[in-house]
């Protein structure tokens, strides 16, 4: 979408920062900082981590060639540790501190430059000049040596940009500066209006196979129906929104902002035009698209929970080091219970698919032991230590306070509702209204849950958020009018296992406590190579069979209660001694009652 170049210079910021197109080829953006009135020793600093990814990701090993001037002449640069610097300039006098970024992490999280597209955080991007980040800050995106055709996407305020969208950009503070990302390179482009408000939708990545008109009215559906829960017909606290996609090969994931977000997904996941003649039938949505309109709703979600209303820890992001809360599963966990739900209220998806959503979600923490060990709120408070580092022993030790969350959530949605006392959604509103849709604390979650519930929920959250016993989460989704039944476990963890199967044949990626593999001693990394059967018969040999899939070892296997499992170690061949455990059990659910369901799953009282 084209913008026309406004008449008028911007206001005047303070700082401003000149970002272009260095060299595609080496994946340098070339940034210029402009300080208007630097203090004597003018201090600078990159976060070392970005709002909304709890890791520490060091962002400043990206950063080469760092150098300042003033009147054009050369300013000695300290460096104080390994994210900070000192300017020892003459105050009072504009300074200009010049670097490149090295970007070539295709995330959503830092910064990205080839030949076809490009991307940046303010994060990984723009030093911080302390003690001015209250004032004004100015963008302004150069073409540089950006490849013709190339245009600009971002959710910041643009005041004199051509109509590809370089130019100049204001933000009210450093916070908005890095709140809010930018897109450049030859995208598709698309917009559509949701409670008045003009929402962009950019798609790299993609051929000329997508179909940009049906991604954007299911966009616009999502939207709708989350301004509508949150304001009613009131207005949205937002004036703009950009959705900011990148399609690959294989990945997936986003990153919220307080009026973009930053995507990707698979290729394969993108909805298509339909050939000629093709009947409508053919525009039901694969499970790929739906899982992508999921990660749109989700990351929508977060403008409210957690953009706006948000930790109390967070009320002023400390970009120096990490920022502790024990309150993910609220805003990570409660976005992720109402993205799929979301899906359906917007009539996306109908009851049955978004049960098979949730029979994912319940499946995914009864099937991880880590669930007895760690609480919600102790998984949210070490996030920063353990959620972005998985590792052979996560399962074990850990619960996701995402998965978790989104339960906590479900079942006090169905418990109140139960009750006959409002539903989740009221409680949501009600904290918006109480926390004036800014910083919150836990407390005021059982304090909106007794106002609309009309008792305390003490004993429920002490339980499920800071206890590690199973939830009720099947009973009450019974009690709600679904039905549940418990089928035989995958093989994988039937046995105890999680793995990876590929042409090489079958690798254990982690050993769950208490199952059939720790039994039998596999540990992660062993390679899987065969297995040893007992003769069927006193007068037959033993057998002994090379596998490459994990269900080969079941059908060969037959009705014999143990084997022999054949692994490599360390490039040593070892005999792992496997009783065949008891049939494991997954849940599945299913629409029971669709009367019954249809106040909470469509949104009503």
């Amino acid at each position: 979408m084209a913008r026309a170049p406004r008449p008028h210079r911007p206001e005047t910021a303070a700082v401003r920062y000149t970002v272009g197109v260095h060299n595609a080829a080496s994946h340098l953006l070339a940034v210029t900082l402009h300080i208007e009135q630097p203090q004597a020793r003018q201090r600078l600093a990159l976060p070392v981590w970005i709002p909304g990814s709890y890791l520490v990701r060091e962002f400043s090993q990206h950063l080469q060639g760092l150098r300042a001037t003033q009147n054009g002449q050369p300013v000695r640069l300290r460096q104080l540790d390994k994210h900070r610097w000192q300017a020892d300039c003459e105050p009072g006098v504009p300074l200009e501190v010049r670097h490149e970024v090295y970007a070539f992490d295709a995330s959503v999280r830092t910064a990205f430059l080839d030949s076809t597209r490009g991307f940046f955080n303010g994060t990984s991007t723009c030093l911080r000049v302390i003690g001015q980040e209250d004032r004004p800050h100015e963008l302004v995106i150069e073409r540089g040596q950006a490849p013709e055709g190339w245009q600009v996407a971002t959710g910041l305020r643009a005041t004199e940009v051509d109509e590809a969208g370089f130019g100049r950009y204001l933000a009210a503070d450093y916070d908005e500066l890095v709140d809010c990302p930018v897109e450049m390179g030859r995208f598709w482009s698309g917009s559509f209006n949701a409670h008045g408000i003009e929402h962009r939708f950019v798609v790299s990545g993609a051929g000329a196979w997508l179909d940009g008109e049906r991604l954007l009215e299911d966009t616009r559906r999502i939207c709708e129906t989350q301004i509508a829960f949150w304001h009613g017909d009131g207005p949205a606290p937002f004036e703009r929104y950009v959705f900011m996609l990148h399609a690959s090969g294989d990945g997936y994931g986003g990153l919220e902002h307080r009026n973009s977000t930053a995507l990707i997904c698979q290729r394969s996941d993108l909805p298509r035009r339909l050939p000629a003649g093709d009947k409508p039938a053919a525009l039901k949505a694969t499970d790929g698209y739906t899982t992508l309109l999921g990660l749109i709703s989700h990351e929508y979600f977060h403008t409210w929970n957690v953009k706006r209303l948000r930790p109390q820890e967070f009320a002023r992001y400390d970009y120096d080091q990490e920022n502790y809360t024990e309150l993910l599963w609220f805003f990570e966990g409660f976005t992720s219970y109402y993205d799929d739900l979301f899906l359906r209220r917007a009539g996306l998806i109908d009851d049955a698919t978004y049960l098979q959503l949730l029979t994912k979600n319940l499946n995914q923490v009864l099937q991880t032991p880590g669930r007895h060990l760690q609480s919600a709120a102790q998984a949210s408070f070490d996030a920063w230590v353990k959620y972005y580092r998985v590792g052979e022993n996560t399962p074990n030790a850990t619960v996701s306070y995402y998965t978790k969350g989104s339960l906590i959530a479900l079942c006090l949605d169905l418990t109140l509702r139960g009750e006959g006392h409002g539903s989740l959604d009221d409680v949501m509103r009600a904290l918006w209204q109480r926390c004036q849709g800014g910083p919150m604390r836990e407390a005021d979650v059982r304090r909106a849950l007794k106002r609309v519930g009309r008792r305390d929920f003490d004993t429920e959250l002490d339980a499920w958020v800071h206890g590690t016993q199973d939830l009720p989460a099947e009973k009450l989704l019974q009690a709600m009018g679904v039905k549940s039944t418990h089928e035989a476990a995958p093989l994988a963890q039937h046995l105890g296992l999680r793995v990876s199967e590929g042409a090489s044949g079958v690798t254990i990626k982690a050993v769950l406590r208490g199952g059939a593999g720790e039994a039998a001693g596999l540990a992660a990394g062993d390679e899987w190579l065969g297995i040893e059967l007992p003769a069927p018969r006193r007068s037959e040999p033993a057998e002994a069979w090379r596998i490459h899939k994990l269900d080969e070892v079941a059908w060969l296997r037959g009705e014999r209660p143990r084997l022999t499992a054949l692994v490599s170690r360390d490039r040593r061949l070892l005999r792992c001694p496997l009783e065949w455990p008891p049939q494991g059990k997954a849940l599945r659910l299913a629409v029971g009652d669709a009367n019954r369901l249809s106040p909470w799953l469509k949104g009503g009282d």
